[in-house]
């Protein structure tokens, strides 16, 4: 039996799937088995993926990426599953050192790659994702040079744009959840393994390549960002005990009242909005996490590691600043 089973989510990117494949035919490890999971698309993908004969699990409609996980990983029977987004290029050692990684401890849940922009390997497109006091997920190192990302260290949780996950694990903090159908929903399965007492790492020698976007389009359009603005309401509903919800309130709410400006400015204020008060409406829908092992201290580091998420992004917010600004004067010198 093979020790990994990649699962590659597929909606209309008949586009990208012929180098996405091409570059895990190169890996210097095969030892994973393949399964791609189409979301209902009508763009060719399925003829195409039935033409060459790729294992594939065919689904009447898109379901989101949650959906499509879920069903990958319920099929894998393999101890690892990789989650892969199609507009992806693995590097060639990529899958062979996320196994490593992930085998060096059975209390790692999740391991992510060093993931670079498609179009400039020198900059990072996500080092690894995190998770602030103040409700904001991010890319870690996104925008930043990619030589800066160097070291394996803890993150808060894995991009499942390319992580590798503990399958058992899956069975005792459950799978992704399909209510948020696309976004935030890595974040969220990240949160309940570290109250499970699991820990996610940033794996720097598995590297990746990483259109961004591909399925979506845009980095932000109104599907994504009231997409977003609403699963966010459900990942501090789910995994935030009532005391620490209170606590959190005041620098939450400092928090999406900077977003609402943000988004007001590029004319999606609406769209927040619209999701945020979804969010609200429906979040007593969605299940808290609980996990009768979990102490006080153990939410008293998790409190610890928002807060530090907070300084981390102004840190790295401030070093993206400075890369524009020098950016911009060097165009101002050669023009």
């Amino acid at each position: 039996m093979k020790s990994i089973t990649i699962i590659i989510p597929n909606y209309n990117g008949l586009a990208f799937l012929p180098p996405c494949l091409a570059a895990l035919k190169r890996q210097s490890c095969q030892d994973f088995d393949l399964l791609v999971v189409d979301n209902g698309s009508d763009d060719g993908s399925r003829q195409w993926l039935e033409e060459h004969r790729v294992p594939s699990v065919f689904l009447p409609e898109n379901t989101g990426f949650s959906g499509a996980a879920n069903v990958g990983i319920r099929a894998a029977k393999t101890p690892y599953v990789i989650l892969l987004n199609n507009d992806t290029k693995a590097g060639v050692h990529y899958v062979e050192h996320l196994l490593k990684a992930i085998q060096a401890s059975p209390k790692i849940f999740s391991v992510s790659p060093k993931m670079v922009q498609m179009q400039d390997e020198s900059l990072v497109d996500d080092a690894g994702d995190m998770y602030s006091i103040m409700g904001w997920a991010y890319q870690r190192g996104v925008g930043q040079e990619a030589k800066r990302y160097n070291r394996p260290c803890h993150i808060f949780a894995a991009c499942a744009g390319a992580a590798i996950y503990r399958r058992c694990v899956f069975d005792k903090i459950g799978l992704f959840d399909e209510m948020h159908f696309a976004y935030l929903e890595d974040i969220d399965v990240g949160y309940r393994a570290k109250i499970a007492g699991y820990f996610n790492l940033y794996c720097p020698k598995a590297v990746v390549r990483h259109v961004g976007s591909g399925t979506s389009g845009s980095k932000y359009n109104e599907f994504k960002v009231r997409l977003a603005a609403r699963n966010n309401v459900y990942l501090n509903y789910k995994n935030m005990p009532y005391w620490q919800l209170l606590a959190n309130s005041l620098p939450i709410a400092a928090g999406l009242a900077v977003k609402y400006m943000f988004f007001r400015k590029m004319g999606l204020e609406k769209a927040f909005l619209s999701g945020f008060w979804e969010g609200v409406r429906t979040a007593g829908k969605a299940k808290k996490a609980a996990f009768p092992e979990a102490r006080f201290s153990d939410y008293l580091a998790i409190q610890w590691e928002l807060a530090y998420g907070a300084v981390l992004y102004v840190y790295e917010f401030s070093r993206r600043q400075i890369r524009k600004k020098r950016e911009k004067a060097v165009d101002l010198r050669e023009n």
